[in-house]
């Protein structure tokens, strides 16, 4: 039973970073066309591998201490606050990692090393895919947006 719940939150983490990886990496980019930001593009994209690898960690470690502080926040009664606060850094961390994902993939898949997790990664992400794709709750999540999307264009 453990191990089927942690694949089911696993699928969710991926269920949710598929969901939103694309749209908050085009919203960064966007931001990162305002004059005066472009350069901080180009100066990432111009990093050498360990520097990408230095870069692409900084979000993790810059909102653990958030994330720790949500927690505590939630343990002093204040739950709705602590999940709030999570559940922004979770999609800021998640748009913050897909655009500079965006742009250091290049210089990442440099090292041996991180092109192979990479390959392994994208491999189990697409089979915990495929298997929640086919389950009975996708089918129907699939058919309620259609429905919703359906109504909503019609008016």
């Amino acid at each position: 039973m453990l191990a089927g719940l942690g694949s089911g939150l696993l699928a969710l983490v991926i269920l949710f970073e598929e969901w939103g990886w694309v749209p908050l990496q085009q919203l960064l980019a966007r931001i990162g066309r305002w004059p005066g930001l472009r350069w901080i593009e180009g100066w990432v994209r111009s990093l050498p591998p360990w520097g990408a690898v230095a870069l692409f960690a900084l979000p993790t470690a810059l909102l653990l201490p958030v994330k720790l502080l949500a927690l505590w926040a939630m343990g002093r009664g204040h739950v709705v606050l602590g999940m709030l606060v999570i559940a922004l850094a979770k999609v800021v961390g998640t748009a913050v990692v897909a655009r500079l994902f965006t742009l250091t993939q290049p210089a990442l898949m440099q090292l041996r090393w991180f092109a192979w997790a990479y390959t392994h990664w994208m491999g189990l992400k697409h089979r915990i895919l495929e298997r929640a794709r086919a389950s009975w709750a996708w089918r129907v999540a699939r058919v309620l947006r259609r429905q919703w999307s359906q109504r909503w264009s019609r008016r």
